[in-house]
């Protein structure tokens, strides 16, 4: 299964106690499907992974793809700074027929190049799901060489990655080096655009969970050839991206949904919701882009 398009990383709603709130997710994930989505990413950062307990993130992967309904493929977030717990979140996403695991680069300890490959090459050899490397060195420290995507790359089922590098050389750089047929998504929703046109095929997206339609919409009018309405609708969507990162995502997004109805504005801690002067400029370009009155 290709990931392609837009495809939101989707949120974790909680209950006023901060319970799941399965209710709101399912009624979240037909929102995302039939406002045009292309996939979805359960148990990322944006939902919270790092708060939920082990159980809980298999229930929430558990969950999104059965509501899904083959509608959509799944990705599921199985990332750890630990092998062995990886291992059993992507064993998990396997017997739940999640179509590929997503595996963010291990935080904290700052693993060597040598040992990052020994993760990976771990985990792809003793589980068959095909993997989606995530690079995001602005919370894992770490990075992932082009080197190592190369060798990487070359495990059968290590398929693609998600890059939040917000580096537009790195998707030229890694298809020169791993091929067509190694798969990119930007892991960036300001440039969801300009990482489609130097390689990319979509991007796993915070801003889709708000505006799903106008996100999915960017990616059919590229590739569909009319660059010109992939670039208004991208430039109309942008105001909506900066405001959902002017503080640490999730907490923006669960605002904007709140201001919508989609979810209560609760996080676990230690998040917490935004500042005032955040709240007015959400609300400003939600009410901007009709999707509040």
């Amino acid at each position: 299964m290709i990931f392609k398009g837009s495809i939101p990383a989707v949120i974790t709603p909680f209950t006023k106690s901060f319970d799941i709130d399965f209710d709101a997710l399912e009624e979240h994930i037909n929102f995302l499907i039939n406002e045009g989505s292309h996939g979805l990413v359960s148990c990322g950062t944006t939902g919270e992974s790092p708060t939920l307990s082990h159980d809980e993130h298999k229930k929430v992967t558990e969950f999104i793809i059965k509501k899904s309904d083959s509608r959509v493929p799944v990705m599921a977030g199985c990332g750890s700074n630990s092998t062995i717990e990886t291992l059993d979140l992507v064993d998990h996403a396997k017997k739940s027929k999640s179509d590929a695991a997503l595996l963010v680069t291990p935080y904290y300890n700052k693993p060597s190049q040598e040992g990052l490959y020994n993760h990976y090459e771990t985990i792809a050899n003793k589980i068959d799901l095909p993997i989606y490397l995530y690079d995001i060195p602005g919370r894992s420290i770490v990075k992932l060489s082009v080197e190592l995507i190369k060798k990487l790359s070359a495990i059968k089922n290590i398929v693609g990655i998600k890059d939040a590098t917000s580096d537009l050389s790195a998707p030229m750089e890694i298809k020169y080096n791993c091929g067509k047929d190694f798969y990119q998504l930007s892991g960036e929703d300001a440039t969801f655009l300009a990482f489609l046109m130097s390689g990319g095929i979509g991007c796993i997206s915070v801003t889709a969970n708000v505006a799903p339609k106008l996100s999915a919409q960017i990616y059919e009018s590229w590739k569909n050839g009319n660059f010109e309405e992939s670039m208004k609708l991208n430039y109309l969507l942008y105001p909506l991206n900066r405001a959902l990162f002017l503080e640490s995502s999730p907490c923006p997004v669960k605002y904007a949904l709140s201001k919508m109805n989609k979810c209560l504005n609760k996080l676990r801690l230690p998040l917490t919701t935004v500042k005032k002067e955040t709240m007015d400029e959400i609300d400003r370009v939600l009410k901007n882009l009709n999707l509040i009155e």
